[in-house]
């Protein structure tokens, strides 16, 4: 791998190309040209309507919250992903919404939560929150947050206000949400046991 490359691949670098035409017949013929049609807004400035890699931003979406750092026309512009549009049925990109990013701006995000470790034996751990809200750094966004619940017991309560967050993160997530909650797992339903028949005992013939 060249140098350039492993660059671009560390810091989410993407090449990305204005576009001046619009429509459904345009976005078909860039998703064909393996391209995918995106726009850039926010903080004031006018949108830019770009087409992407589509291969390269495939990739970069398989981690939430991905911020991507655009190279426009020789100008490198931070962007979160807002939101993806993609066909229900083939599950391709088709359009991107991206949200201009400043360095050292905070951002509110949700972040999904890791649940690791096992509670005493016996016990199960019933995840009630699969994320958090959290406002984060944009250029220091967290995959995800862990939860340990290794050798808990029943009854004990994990809230959101429990979880050790990144450093700078701040909760936005009432601090008293039930994240974790471990607990003895109910009795599976067996059913009714089936009845025995008892053969009655058979009569004497009459003599």
């Amino acid at each position: 791998m060249s140098e350039k490359k492993a660059q671009k691949e560390l810091t989410n670098q993407i090449d990305a190309e204005l576009r001046t035409t619009f429509g459904k017949g345009v976005a078909r013929k860039l998703r064909a040209a393996g391209k995918v049609p995106a726009v850039v807004y926010g903080h004031g400035t006018d949108p830019k309507h770009v087409s992407l890699p589509a291969h390269e931003v495939a990739l970069l979406l398989r981690k939430a919250n991905a911020i991507l750092d655009l190279q426009i026309e020789g100008e490198s512009q931070l962007a979160l992903v807002k939101d993806v549009q993609k066909d229900p049925l083939r599950q391709i990109i088709e359009h991107i919404d991206l949200i201009v990013l400043r360095k050292g701006e905070r951002v509110e995000v949700d972040v999904a939560i890791h649940v690791q470790g096992e509670p005493v034996a016996g016990l199960v751990a019933d995840q009630d929150a699969k994320t958090l809200s959290l406002e984060v750094l944009a250029t220091n966004i967290p995959e995800n947050v862990v939860v340990s619940v290794e050798g808990m017991e029943a009854g004990t309560h994990i809230l959101a206000g429990d979880i050790e967050l990144p450093e700078g993160a701040v909760l936005l997530t009432d601090p008293e949400v039930v994240v974790v909650a471990i607990s003895i797992p109910a009795e599976q339903d067996l059913g009714e046991e089936p009845e025995v028949a008892v053969e009655a005992p058979a009569e004497e013939s009459a003599e």
